[in-house]
């Protein structure tokens, strides 16, 4: 983090934009102050193009006039049921809104809104680290306005809030996710009395909508290491409330002596893997769900101990609810991570085993397109502590993506699908669809899968006919 003098803020500040904003809160008489996350991320030396402009006074008014003082170059946004307004100029964003002050009831996070000062503005701001403002009227141009030491906190690496934090969250219970995600974006500490008022308030996060929810949690998903956040999610209640099927593979039991590993903290160490090689966001919510099948599959044999057979597909067949409760997309994103989740069991079991050509032709067909994907988060799968079985899983993994690549250089799709399909069996037997023409279909593909045939007309043509008649199903249509 970098010190700034109010110089050197004016120095940072130092813009056309803000220059123009300058010039207009002086025209109109009006007090204004760039503050928030824009403030923030100076010190922190982060590039950003959102710009939060808070106006002692009609906000609007301000966006108004600075649209006049930029000209066609600029658009104007107005908002005026919230009292805000919006200028798009040259890449930049600007929100204006008067300053205010705000009361809530308990039931909801809509605040009732009066005109206020800009202590009243700082006030009502989620963290100290957000409620910095800086004085953008000519005579105070780049003057720090911090009244809760948001900067002795940024230095420190804290969050807190900046009034009581059993208020703070009361009122607006997004704000407790919004506090696990700053602090896992720029790695912080949540200060001790913060932390113990998101314990204290997790059941307010009910009354949030799914939407606001999903929108912090990709957020949190899409930071540098992920299991930071999900880790305070855990730890401050809110987690079982938004992904129950997430805390409940923090369960480890013990029989005979022998445990099976927490699936809990071991998704979120396959998490930070892909996250360490991939910005994919559906790539990462597939590792956060790859096992999320294992609670209800968890059985004990003395024979075998611990085992989890089937938890991929019970956990693919449970992506659909989780995501539409979480207002996730219902669409190819959703299918991919179900998907991803099906299938993420295949390489391994491949990897584990001599890497035989048929298994890596029948991954590829199934996975497709998503196949460097899949391998990708199957690589992240293995945390075996045991470094001989990781080298050599590793390995074999390794052998499995040459064939891979072999397969595509060979226009796979072609290759692996028979060259006589459903609507030719149809015809050639005079059948309608039906589970002989699925018998046929599938006997040939797994003639071509498993490479025992030539994908040619003729050697197909043969196994189709020996197969027909094992089924008895006679003559070609049109056969003498």
């Amino acid at each position: 983090m970098k010190m700034l003098s109010d110089a050197e803020l004016a120095q940072l500040l130092d813009k056309d934009i803000f220059h123009k904003i300058s010039e207009t809160a002086d025209a109109l008489s009006l007090e204004c102050y760039v503050v928030g996350g824009y403030v923030r991320d100076l010190f922190l030396e982060r590039p950003s193009n959102d710009i939060d402009v808070v106006v002692v006074g009609s906000g609007i008014s301000m966006a108004e006039g600075l649209k006049e003082r930029l000209g066609k170059t600029a658009h104007l946004s107005v908002f005026r049921t919230f009292g805000t307004a919006q200028v798009k100029y040259k890449g930049l964003e600007v929100e204006f809104v008067g300053a205010r002050k705000e009361s809530y009831s308990h039931d909801s996070r809509k605040p009732v809104v009066e005109d206020g000062t800009l202590e009243d503005d700082q006030n009502r701001r989620d963290f100290t680290i957000n409620a910095l403002a800086v004085c953008l009227n000519k005579e105070r141009f780049g003057e720090l306005v911090d009244p809760f030491d948001g900067l002795a906190d940024l230095e420190d690496g804290i969050i807190r809030t900046p009034l009581d934090p059993d208020v703070t969250f009361s009122d607006d219970p997004l704000r407790m996710l919004r506090c696990i995600r700053f602090a896992a974006q720029l790695k912080f500490y949540i200060e001790d009395e913060t932390f113990d008022a998101l314990l204290r308030n997790a059941d307010r996060i009910n009354i949030i909508s799914g939407e606001r929810v999903e929108e912090e949690l990709n957020k949190i998903m899409m930071t540098e290491a992920p299991s930071r956040g999900f880790v305070d999610l855990y730890r401050c209640g809110l987690l079982a409330r938004i992904m129950p099927e997430l805390t409940a593979l923090d369960i480890v039991e013990t029989r005979n002596g022998r445990a099976h590993k927490n699936n809990f903290y071991h998704t979120l160490e396959v998490l930070d893997n892909v996250a360490r090689r991939s910005d994919n966001l559906w790539l990462r919510w597939a590792a956060l769900l790859h096992d999320i099948g294992k609670p209800k599959t968890k059985r004990w044999s003395n024979a075998q101990g611990w085992t989890f057979h089937n938890h991929n597909f019970v956990g693919a067949k449970m992506v659909p609810e989780i995501f539409r409760r979480l207002k996730l997309p219902m669409d190819a994103k959703m299918k991919y991570v179900k998907k991803l989740v099906d299938l993420h069991m295949r390489p391994i079991v491949i990897a584990d085993e001599v890497v035989t050509d048929s298994a890596v032709r029948r991954l590829l067909n199934d996975a497709g397109d998503d196949i460097d994907d899949l391998m990708t988060l199957c690589e992240a799968d293995i945390t075996s502590k045991n470094e001989v079985r990781k080298k050599r899983f590793l390995e074999n993994f390794r052998i499995v993506r040459s064939k891979l690549h072999d397969l595509k250089e060979k226009d796979y799709k072609r290759l692996l699908q028979p060259c006589i399909d459903g609507t030719e069996i149809m015809e050639m037997f005079g059948l309608k669809p039906s589970r002989e023409v699925g018998i046929l279909k599938q006997t040939l593909k797994d003639a071509v899968l498993d490479n025992r045939v030539p994908n040619e007309r003729e050697p197909l043509m043969a196994l189709l006919m020996q197969k027909a008649k094992e089924m008895g199903l006679g003559r070609m249509k049109g056969e003498e």
